[in-house]
């Protein structure tokens, strides 16, 4: 039950994602290539790796399949607590979090929140250079390491 509640969950996610404020791309790798990428990536950019997710493991150990599906959590102390210095409850959504996941079709796809609709979620009007900066590091950051 749970399982069929995760998967509408995820159609309906990817129907709305628009209005969400989820952007999502396609990778030309594997999830784990994929997910391998954007960590060495962020690292490299003096980024700190937090959490790696492995759903689709966590999910066989309890005897459910799940195609791959990875999270990657991640974050910048400057960024981060810029941010939070204007509305603390933008923390819930901080550090950011990149999934990475196959699809049933096959494809590969990464996903996050974009910074604007973070700030719009949290009431936060002043930080834009911040939001702007964050954006295109995100932007960067995924396509890259989707192979875009």
């Amino acid at each position: 039950m749970r399982f069929f509640a995760l998967c509408i969950l995820f159609a309906f996610a990817a129907a709305v994602n628009a209005q969400s404020g989820m952007i999502m791309i396609t990778s030309k790798h594997s999830v784990a290539v994929t997910t391998d990428r954007l960590a060495k990536i962020v690292t490299e950019k003096g980024f700190t790796v937090v959490a790696r997710v492995n759903h689709a493991g966590a999910a066989k150990k309890v005897g459910t399949t799940l195609r791959p599906t990875e999270l990657l959590i991640f974050g910048n102390p400057k960024v981060g607590s810029a941010l939070m210095s204007s509305q603390q409850s933008i923390g819930i959504d901080l550090p950011v979090k990149v999934l990475v996941w196959q699809a049933e079709d096959g494809k590969v796809w990464v996903g996050y929140n974009g910074p604007a609709y973070l700030v719009d979620r949290h009431s936060i009007s002043d930080r834009q250079k911040v939001v702007d900066k964050m954006s295109g590091a995100l932007k960067n950051f995924t396509n890259a390491a989707a192979g875009n």
